[in-house]
């Protein structure tokens, strides 16, 4: 059964934010404005060493791992946010205990890199985790929806999200931190409509495709034990070429990950490449076949972000270009 730690309350209102990946000192001045908002919102904030610190990685893989865990064994501590992402989580795990993670649940929210630490504990140890934003990520003097509602989902209001009007080109300025939205939004799929239910799980494939073969992929275990609710994926995709993921989704599936599946929904590419006549919608529909597929949803690197709960029973609507997500904590 999906376990869903103790949320954030007034009495319980306590969130350690660790880097087991990069530090933060490269955007110091949005995290401590985003810092400051929890705080203003009521919440406590520890952090440990390494979150200001900077470099391509915050501190040694050993060190990252064990300042994680003084987080998740401090009883005081409910919730757990990774400061950003980066590129070397992976080389922490080894030293994480996922048995004290397990005896101690707790949610872990982050995005990007820290997709393999949140996808490995809900698929290992059945505890659901937060994907969509890290903790440096709300340090605009006028939030979005988007990133509002993630101070909603902390405290167990579970917002239904409706696909969002416009989305930020990557190659746009922002002033003071806000985002800056000029195209147009539009959802695709192989289908005309979607009406799609089950448990979901994914995170950034950049990341996930590292995990087959090796003694951290608990994915056919937890398609097996929630295969009656079915399987749907989401993946957010970084800089993937076409040639990558197409390659990715044939290891995935060969690696069962894709039995039960009833959907996939893969968000905007921030940075797209490709140097044959493959694409990210033939890839999906080359290695999946007939299965309900939708791209460039409001999930991932390209703001405004959706949030998904690793483990949620989870139901997506798409007609029109235009989709909604529900999610059930159950």
């Amino acid at each position: 059964m999906m376990l869903y730690p103790e949320l954030l309350t007034p009495q319980h209102n306590k969130i350690g934010v660790t880097a087991p990946s990069c530090g933060i000192l490269h955007k110091l001045e949005e995290y401590e404005k985003s810092i400051k908002k929890f705080k203003d919102l009521g919440y406590e904030v520890v952090e440990t060493a390494n979150v200001r610190t900077d470099g391509d990685v915050s501190s040694s893989s050993r060190e990252r791992a064990e300042q994680l865990m003084d987080l998740v064994k401090d009883k005081s501590i409910n919730y757990i946010m990774c400061a950003t992402g980066g590129d070397f989580l992976t080389d922490m795990l080894p030293y994480v205990d996922f048995d004290v993670l397990k005896n101690n649940p707790k949610w872990i929210m982050g995005a990007s890199d820290p997709t393999n630490l949140l996808y490995i504990n809900t698929t290992r140890n059945d505890i659901a985790s937060l994907y969509g934003h890290n903790a440096g990520s709300f340090g605009a003097d006028n939030l979005h929806e988007s990133q509002k509602n993630v101070f909603e989902f902390i405290k167990g209001n579970i917002v239904e999200q409706h696909s969002y009007d416009l989305y930020e080109d990557k190659n746009n300025d922002r002033v003071n931190d806000d985002y800056n939205l000029t195209e147009r939004v539009k959802w695709y799929s192989n289908k005309e409509k979607v009406d799609i239910t089950g448990r979901i799980i994914g995170g950034c494939i950049d990341c996930l495709r590292y995990l087959p073969g090796t003694k951290y992929d608990f994915t056919q275990k937890f398609v097996e034990k929630y295969k009656e609710d079915g399987i749907i994926f989401y993946f957010d995709i970084f800089a993937m070429s076409y040639e990558d993921f197409y390659l990715s989704l044939f290891q995935l599936k060969e690696a069962g990950w894709f039995k039960y599946l009833k959907g996939v929904i893969v968000g905007r590419v921030l940075f797209p490449s490709g140097f044959t006549t493959m694409t990210y919608y033939r890839a999906l529909c080359e290695i999946l076949g007939d299965i309900p597929i939708i791209m460039d949803a409001d999930i991932g690197h390209v703001a405004p972000k959706m949030s998904i709960i690793n483990g949620c029973i989870c139901n997506i609507k798409y007609e029109n270009n235009k989709g909604v997500i529900k999610q059930y904590l159950k």
